[in-house]
């Protein structure tokens, strides 16, 4: 799989154990403050489209979606626990896109796909990202947010390294390699009184 003008040591982890064994305990809290969280529902109100069909990607205990709406919400995770006790999915899939990014879905049948404050921990991002195209509809957005917290050993060595405006951009660079997708925006979602949170969106081609 080609993860284009990386090299395999960006990303590398300090704990390169599975990443089921890892995510085997769920964890149901929210990985984000109410403020973040808050921002995070509200630019997905504005981004996602009103119904439809929306991939949560790499999805855990907490969605972080709007509460209105006619959406229909499928998640993708590593704890199905997680994904159970998420009142926000209508349903769920244990899968690990860091052992095979291949999705389990048809072409172009989603109407939105999110990947909420998760992104740090793929270490194929480039290839996720190309089968997000490929199962999303015509102009779908794809929204990647992301925020300053992490399991830091699960956590890929380039994330870590850099801060939180080049992590935008790295994030950039994942959808420009995967092809498929508009160019990229970056939004700043932060409050200045809690976590500080970007939101990264581009649109199925």
């Amino acid at each position: 799989m080609t993860q284009g003008p990386f090299q395999p040591e960006h990303f590398a982890r300090e704990d390169e154990g599975p990443d089921k064994a890892f995510y085997d305990w769920p964890r149901l809290v929210a990985h984000i403050d109410d403020g973040a969280r808050a921002a995070l529902a509200q630019c997905l109100a504005e981004t996602l489209p009103p119904t439809g069909a929306v991939l949560d990607l790499m999805a855990s205990f907490h969605s972080h979606f709007p509460e209105a709406g006619g959406r229909t919400t499928f998640g993708l995770g590593l704890n199905a626990e997680e994904m159970a006790q998420n009142v926000q999915l209508a349903g769920g899939v244990v899968a690990d896109v860091n052992a095979g990014p291949a999705l389990p879905f048809r072409d172009g049948v989603f109407d939105a796909a999110v990947l909420s404050v998760s992104i740090q921990y793929a270490t194929r991002p480039i290839d996720l990202f190309r089968e997000t195209a490929r199962v999303l509809k015509p102009a779908a957005p794809f929204v990647v947010a992301y925020a300053d917290r992490m399991f830091p050993t699960k956590a890929i060595r380039l994330w870590r390294a850099i801060s939180m405006d080049d992590r935008a951009c790295l994030i950039a660079i994942y959808f420009r390699e995967a092809g498929g997708f508009t160019e990229p925006l970056v939004r700043d979602l932060s409050s200045g009184a809690g976590d500080e949170l970007r939101a990264v969106i581009a649109r199925r081609l």
